[in-house]
């Protein structure tokens, strides 16, 4: 789908990187997307949901960490704690106030619930596609682990673009450092976890790991049996504007 969103707002960070979203107002909770990996606020599920915000009268806020899509800085600077921030740093500044629906992709999801974690009752549910907690720990063998600490990163090719996936030992070392999966995940509001049982990148039993840390009893675990990573065929995205949909409702 193509993104006909205008062109992206910006907010500088402290530090000097200016970082890219688009805001759309609305009725709340306020839908928060966060990307994956080495992906940005213009992916297929970010612009189909965003359509659908629109078709609805929600609204909704997408952004781009640094090094990311359309945000100032370099991709390698980047850390899991610092694009947790970032993300913070957009929320904070363009939807001070009101509930909150975070919708995590891939390590998104990981950065989803840490910052449901932290922002409390705020968030009034959260919904994590193929979720990647905890994947510095279960996404590297001891060789990988290896390359990055003799070189400082690991480059990799990927069947998702052209240019190599570059995982930094400084992104690795910030994932090892917020890792959530060891304790109860202090989150208490509606969660859904839509994951495919044939995605190649996070086994889908990490759903169910991560349904059983949830400290809320509103948890639900969706299973896609042929379901890649993505989860971005038009069923998948219906699949995921319906989930949306109902944790919206009162």
């Amino acid at each position: 789908m193509t993104d006909i969103a205008p062109a992206p707002s910006f907010l500088a960070r402290p530090d000097g990187p200016r970082l890219a979203y688009r805001h759309r107002a609305g009725a709340g909770p306020t839908i928060v997307f966060l990307p994956g990996y080495m992906s940005d606020m213009r992916g297929g599920k970010a612009v189909a949901l965003d359509a659908w915000a629109e078709r609805s009268g929600r609204a909704m806020l997408r952004l781009d960490y640094a090094g990311c899509g359309e945000s100032e800085g370099a991709f390698e600077d980047g850390t899991l704690a610092s694009w947790r921030d970032d993300a913070r740093l957009v929320i904070d500044a363009v939807v001070p106030d009101g509930p909150l629906l975070l919708v995590g992709s891939s390590m998104g999801g990981w950065l989803a619930l840490l910052l449901a974690r932290d922002l409390g009752a705020r968030v009034a549910g959260l919904v994590g596609i193929a979720a990647a907690p905890d994947f510095t720990r279960w996404g590297f063998d001891e060789g990988r682990k290896a390359t990055m600490r003799r070189e400082g990163r690991l480059a990799e090719p990927t069947p998702y673009g052209d240019e190599p996936v570059v995982t930094t030992l400084a992104f690795w070392e910030s994932g090892q450092s917020l890792l959530v999966l060891d304790d109860d995940i202090a989150i208490d509001g509606p969660v859904r976890l839509l994951q495919g049982q044939a995605d190649p990148d996070v086994p889908w039993r990490t759903a169910l790991a991560t349904a059983d840390a949830l400290r809320s009893s509103d948890v639900q675990t969706i299973l896609v049996k042929d379901g890649d990573h993505r989860l971005s065929r038009p069923q998948d995205i219906a699949l995921l504007i319906a989930t949306v949909a109902s944790l919206m409702e009162p």
